[in-house]
């Protein structure tokens, strides 16, 4: 009986933070969890690809764009369930559990951790405690993970081919039909350090509301890429 997850990591550049990705699950290979995993990168130039490989991972190569890279990764996925991760986005240990609950409830929904940054203090519990706020409310992000059923996923038509805020748009079509998982996913606040906590946070809402009041995609990652 063949394991019945898919992993896709979109990436681009990521060979700094790639490797804890990476380590924390070798917890769903020795589970039986993961089928394979599949990185979808977008031109890196800092051996990325090959790290991947050299884990074991199948390397699929395409233009950067979040969405796209995302689309390609999902389409060459062969699992009955999808886990997709940021290449900076750690599953803290006991993920398999939480994962192995999920899946036994059927394909009816998909699953989001819980979020923590890889910082401690008062900005980023606030922040954290926001996004998972946000989340239980029907809007996770894609740096929290998101497990789903490749029934689901195809039923949803999948990722849009888009820039930025593809996790969004995904989570629109999966309204109704998202639950929390009994997990966490620690990501990378390196971000929110170099650009300051309360500025990052403000930007990212703000190119929620945008997004929101129907600014397309392809604009808001051009004002997203000057900021």
């Amino acid at each position: 009986m063949r394991a019945p997850i898919s992993v896709v990591i979109p990436s681009l550049n990521a060979a700094a933070a790639l490797p804890a990705c990476l380590a924390a699950l070798v917890e769903g290979l020795q589970a039986g969890l993961i089928r394979e995993v599949i990185l979808s990168d977008g031109g890196s130039t800092d051996g990325t690809p090959q790290l991947a490989e050299g884990w074991g991972g199948e390397v699929i190569s395409g233009a950067p764009s979040r969405g796209g890279q995302l689309r390609r990764g999902c389409e060459a996925a062969r699992g009955e369930w999808l886990l997709v991760l940021h290449a900076d986005t750690v599953l803290a240990p006991g993920w398999t559990d939480a994962v192995q609950d999920h899946m036994a409830r059927g394909p009816g929904a998909a699953g989001w951790f819980r979020l923590r940054f890889d910082q401690r203090g008062l900005a980023p519990r606030l922040v954290a405690g926001w996004a998972n706020l946000r989340s239980a409310c029907g809007l996770p992000y894609g740096d929290q993970g998101l497990l789903l059923p490749r029934v689901l996923y195809d039923a949803v038509r999948g990722y849009p081919d888009q820039p930025l805020m593809e996790d969004v748009a995904l989570a629109r079509a999966l309204r109704g039909r998202l639950a929390r998982l009994e997990g966490i996913a620690v990501t990378s606040a390196e971000k929110y350090r170099r650009q300051g906590w309360l500025r990052r946070g403000g930007r990212n809402l703000w190119t929620l509301m945008r997004y929101a009041m129907g600014t397309s995609p392809d604009a808001l990652a051009e004002s997203y890429r000057r900021s």
